[in-house]
């Protein structure tokens, strides 16, 4: 990697004394950073100096661009700690992700990027702690399923002024819907298809300014759900026909999806896709506090049973139907058993706990769909001894906090495990403010709900994990302020939901 010096990145060519005028400010998709490790991040930007270009290349020529980077431990950049310059391809859309390595273990930093004149706004970032050191509290926030036309990222905002260490988000970063007249705002085209599409989307929802904040606040671990692709798939599996696809429309579609979640998320180079494959699934440790692992509920589960629907399906119950796919599920399990750290986080797509009506029914796109998956997971977690097993759960739209059961069938069996669900960013628009848990009588395991949008903010230390349910009152009005509406604490080895 080619080294610039201080004085270079700050003042380009601003010394010669004929000079072509500079393009367009090419950052208005900001700045982004995640996949923390003890001594290395990732940093994020794309070129775009016309987001919304209808061909998807944010107006950017076909040359490849040289993008340099700074990492200091202060916002003047007096001190530059990590530097560098990265080729921004046309064939990625002149998306960049660097790996940012030769960095302290738990310390904050700040970085940014500069090109053809311009500098980057500036965002921040840390490390992981050392792989044997416990490290500070961690505050991490995480959230899902953030519909633009929905309503405003206001919550994306009210994140970023909690300052946190970490932000998990766990699916449906964009929608792939065509516009709906009626909503607060619409998105631009129709129901994305191509290559072109999907940046184009992204590229409407990153220009957003508190987005913009969430990212550059703090890093982020991803996991694209349904809506990231198309709604409800499963594998190579389309539950609808709508809109009609060719088996090679939908395989370019899916391939054009991944490859776009890709260029626009601060993942590592090794998550870059082939095709129709994605390597999501993976395992970030912080220190001996926490171990993320963070699932792939999509690209390997079986087709839903019954089509998918609300209802009480025999083939939910088949022993050899999953959510993960063997592979994955043997890595989850073979991690836990390591027992690196005091938390083992799970950050997932869809909802975990049984949740059925009386007479058996539930949603067979969640786990209650696939319940031998379920089941071998918890006792899989249970046979190994792992201490405090917590599942995070986006897609539902509403916040939930659930009771792990070893027997769902009986209320008095052991918790084995906790469950918190985020609500939506703007998903389903403003909600209610309903609190009273549905189906309560037959789910007397799930013990909180909220139909108001927000997401949740978790303190990890080493003896407690605190869960704050933080909720906007509204989200088709702009800048509504975050409120908790509930606050529950798991303690060390002792799964359950307790009030602080």
């Amino acid at each position: 990697m080619t080294k610039v010096s201080r004085r270079t990145f700050v003042l380009g060519s601003l010394g010669a004394v004929v000079a072509p005028p500079a393009p367009a400010y090419p950052f208005t998709l900001g700045v982004a950073s995640g996949e923390p490790a003890h001594d290395s991040v990732v940093l994020w930007t794309r070129l775009a100096p016309v987001p919304l270009a209808e061909d998807g290349q944010g107006g950017m020529s076909r040359a490849d661009v040289a993008v340099d980077w700074q990492v200091s431990a202060t916002d003047s950049f007096a001190k530059p700690l990590a530097y560098g310059t990265v080729t921004a391809r046309h064939a990625d859309a002149h998306s960049v992700h660097v790996v940012a390595g030769g960095l302290a273990p738990d310390a904050d930093y700040f970085y940014r990027f500069r090109t053809q004149g311009h500098i980057s706004p500036v965002g921040r970032t840390r490390t992981t702690p050392a792989v044997n050191a416990t490290g500070r509290d961690l505050t991490m926030l995480f959230a899902s399923c953030a519909n633009f036309e929905h309503g405003f990222f206001t919550a994306y905002r009210r994140m970023a002024e909690e300052n946190p260490g970490l932000i998990l988000h766990l699916g449906d970063y964009i929608y792939e819907g065509a516009p709906s007249p009626e909503r607060p705002r619409q998105h631009l085209g129709p129901e994305v298809l191509t290559l072109a599409d999907y940046r184009r989307r992204y590229g409407q929802y990153k220009v957003d300014p508190d987005l913009q904040a969430a990212h550059a606040v703090a890093p982020w671990l991803v996991v694209p759900d349904d809506h990231d692709v198309e709604n409800d798939y499963a594998g190579t599996h389309r539950l609808d026909n709508i809109p009609p696809l060719t088996q090679a429309q939908w395989t370019a579609r899916h391939t054009a999806a991944y490859r776009a979640y890709y260029e626009h998320l601060p993942l590592r180079p090794s998550a870059a896709p082939f095709g129709t494959s994605m390597r999501v699934y993976r395992r970030i440790r912080w220190g001996r506090l926490a171990t993320f692992h963070m699932l792939d509920t999509r690209q390997f589960r079986d087709p839903q049973a019954c089509g998918g629907a609300f209802t009480n399906c025999p083939d939910a119950d088949r022993p050899g139907r999953t959510i993960t796919g063997q592979a994955q599920e043997k890595w989850l399990l073979d991690g836990l058993a390591k027992h690196e750290a005091t938390w083992d986080v799970l950050g997932q797509q869809v909802f975990f706990a049984q949740h059925l009506d009386a007479r058996g029914a539930g949603t067979m796109d969640y786990w209650d769909g696939y319940r031998a998956s379920r089941a071998r997971l918890q006792q899989g977690w249970t046979d190994r001894k792992v201490r405090n097993p917590v599942v995070l759960t986006g897609d539902i739209h509403q916040a939930w906090a659930n009771e792990l059961k070893a027997n769902y069938k009986d209320p008095s069996s052991r918790t084995v495990g906790t469950e918190l669900v985020c609500t939506s960013i703007t998903s389903r628009g403003d909600g209610t403010p309903t609190t009273a848990v549905p189906l309560a009588a037959t789910n007397p395991h799930l013990k909180f709900y909220s139909d108001r949008r927000g997401y949740v903010r978790t303190t990890i230390a080493r003896d407690r994990l605190r869960a704050d349910f933080r909720a906007l009152d509204t989200v088709t009005r702009r800048d509504a302020p975050a409120r908790t509406v509930k606050s529950f604490v798991i303690l060390d080895g002792k799964p359950g939901l307790r009030t602080p």
